[in-house]
């Protein structure tokens, strides 16, 4: 594949570098910066469209702050190509998103140009208001710098730093980068509110100088000035949000003009004495037509081509579990007009865009905001309705007190849709679904399930949509289900009931989850060496099939649990029951296979589950050493 001709980025290795250049050539090496970028993603997918609308900003800054001593700090870290670029890492730039090569994130254990590492939404200013506390109490580092999103910044973190930012009164740097799309358009006040602030604004409008500029216009154009300073600053200087909250507040300024980004950011690092917020405009994919072009501004992008943008996307063996979730739900919501769905900014990533063109007033996206996407549900189901909450296993995370507090405590029938449970592949640790199963399943009053496939999905919503006793949970992974046919109508389960997928003898493997189909071939693997196999699916965590499993412990020498999920989850609650049930004082040979207690960096799901120790291999494995025979030895036992 043709490489992009760069003179300017070929002098540059790290910042210092950059440091060296005249404007004009560092205007030349954003360019140039931008098509590198686009080269590197085209073989390797990755998170475009943002990492091309902060190109700019990032030679800019590099230029003019002297990091990695002062710590640019990243928010979410999907936009970091160009910075990774810049700062010694282009020859690996190929590797991006690959087993053994760069994180699609800031990092800190990769570049101490990544200071704080990131990939979850509306942690920068936190972090850089840390950093400018451990410097103002003697720590060698130097100022501070957050680049945050406008889809970001409407997150409660990101107010609570400013609140904490503002009255501390330090001296930091914030870049508020504002293209109005985040991973979906941005929605609520914050989002209007930053759009009216640059409305009809020149970008030019550097509010600490606009005085003095103003002062020299001819008179009809002074006027102009003056009001467009009001819109950005509040009439007759009542300020804006950010000035009431101790900020200095430059702009809005062009985030692609390096005439305005270079000065702005040099009157900046000379003046600021307090914090201060740089509103920057930008425009996501900016400099590639595809980009631009697309909906998405190419947010995440396959492997493409760099001529034409076209994605070189294989065709699926079968429908996505997430595909299977948002028609599933749909038809669930035409069924029943108490339905109603929630999601935090992720409507696409999620499935729920399918119900959310059909019934847009049943759809509510509540933006970068988990927290308060638990406690409306759960006000939502207090009311009377039937909220299905549908967020990513390790967003999830980020609204766990409202799940115990606002939800489990009041025994609210939320239903959670889990997406992207086990591990991810390219996205890495950051967004493996690896604990959801524990933290939920410890929970009173929680239903938790997990399909192991795309046919037990569309059962589980149904059985979702008919539960009023109280909250319930639905984890299922990322990626195309495994080719099974599809129930017109989902049947309702009963709850805390498995089944039997396969008979046998000798060995009983009870699987959580989506795995089933590795536990099947491990199955057939034992078979093949004369070992007669149970396969039996858990369906759910809690409540345990207690009958299943005392079954299963009873009419076999050995048992293993498997599940994509961490230690202290499913097999954890089984070796519970049988503990306490007298059970292991038998003489139970018995296994739990789960991800091992150590974060995977990025590969592919298959090449991660094989470092996990979750293969059928694996799997078969395990059985053989709790049945404790060698396979001939079995064998001969066997036939005696």
């Amino acid at each position: 594949m043709t490489r992009p001709i760069t003179p300017v980025l070929d002098t540059v290795q790290y910042p210092a570098d950059l440091r060296r250049l005249s404007d004009a050539d560092l205007a030349r090496c954003a360019d140039e910066v931008r098509a590198e970028t686009i080269s590197a993603v085209s073989e390797t997918g990755g998170h475009l469209g943002s990492s091309l609308g902060v190109v700019e900003l990032t030679v800019a800054i590099h230029a003019v702050f002297n990091t990695p001593y002062d710590k640019l700090i990243w928010d979410v870290g999907h936009q970091c190509y160009p910075h990774k670029i810049v700062t010694g890492r282009r020859p690996r730039i190929r590797t991006l998103r690959q087993k053994g090569g760069l994180s699609g994130f800031t990092k800190r254990a990769e570049s101490d140009y990544d200071p704080f590492g990131a990939a979850h939404s509306s942690t920068s200013i936190s972090a850089a208001l840390g950093f400018t506390m451990a410097r103002e109490l003697g720590e060698a580092t130097g100022d501070a710098i957050a680049v945050i999103g406008d889809g970001s910044i409407s997150a409660g973190m990101a107010y609570e730093a400013l609140n904490n930012a503002g009255s501390e009164g330090r001296r930091l740097f914030v870049i508020l980068n504002d293209n109005e799309m985040s991973i979906a358009p941005p929605v609520g006040a914050m989002s209007k509110y930053l759009s009216g602030l640059y409305e009809n604004t020149p970008l030019h409008a550097l509010k600490d100088i606009a005085d003095g500029v103003a002062r020299n216009l001819p008179a009809p154009l002074r006027a102009g000035a003056e009001r467009a300073r009001e819109l950005v600053t509040g009439a007759h200087g009542s300020g804006t949000l950010f000035e009431h909250m101790g900020f200095d507040y430059i702009g809005p300024i062009d985030g692609h003009d390096m005439d305005q980004l270079l000065p702005v950011l040099r009157a900046a690092k000379a003046r600021a004495t307090g914090p201060v917020l740089i509103h920057c405009v930008t425009v996501k994919g900016k400099g590639y037509a595809p980009a631009e072009g697309a909906d998405d501004c190419y947010h995440g992008v396959a492997k493409f081509d760099p001529k034409t943008g076209v994605q070189t996307k294989s065709k699926p063996n079968a429908p996505s579990y997430t595909a299977v979730f948002g028609t599933t739900l749909l038809a669930e919501a035409e069924r029943d007009s108490r339905i109603v769905a929630v999601t935090a900014a992720m409507p696409g990533g999620t499935g729920l865009n399918v119900m959310q063109k059909a019934m847009p007033a049943r759809v509510f996206d509540v933006g970068i905001a988990e927290q308060h996407a638990v406690t409306f549900s759960a006000a939502l189901a207090a009311g009377g309705l039937k909220p299905f909450c549908a967020i990513y296993s390790s967003f999830l995370q980020r609204g766990y007190d409202q799940i115990v507090h606002d939800v489990a405590l009041q025994n609210l029938p939320v239903r959670f849709c889990i997406d992207r449970a086990g591990l991810v592949g390219a996205d890495g640790p950051t967004h493996a679904g690896a604990f959801d199963i524990g933290y939920l399943a410890a929970l009173p009053n929680m239903t938790v399930m997990a399909a192991a496939d795309e046919a037990e999905l569309v059962h589980m919503m149904a059985t979702m949509a008919a539960h009023d006793d109280g909250p319930i949970a639905l984890r299922y992974p990322r990626g195309e289900g495994v080719g099974v046919a599809l129930p017109e109508r989902g049947d309702v389960l009963e709850i805390g009931k498995g089944r039997i997928v396969k008979t046998g003898s000798n060995l009983a493997i009870l699987s959580f989850g989506a795995h089933l189909s590795e536990v099947l071939d491990a199955a057939a693997e034992l078979e093949a060496k004369g070992i007669s196999v149970t396969v039996a699916d858990a369906r759910f965590a809690k409540p345990l099939d207690i009958g299943l499993i005392d079954r299963l412990a009873e009419e076999h020498q050995a048992l293993i649990t498997v599940e994509q999920g961490a230690v202290g989850g499913f097999g954890a609650m089984v070796l519970h029951h049988l503990a306490a049930s007298g059970r292991l004082d038998r003489g139970l040979a018995i296994r739990t296979l789960t991800l091992p207690d150590t974060f995977i960096d990025q590969a592919s799901p298959a090449d991660m589950y094989a470092e996990a120790g979750l293969t059928a291999g694996d799997i078969a494995g395990a059985g053989l050493s709790a049945l404790g025979v060698a396979t001939v030895d079995f064998e001969t036992k066997n036939r005696a």
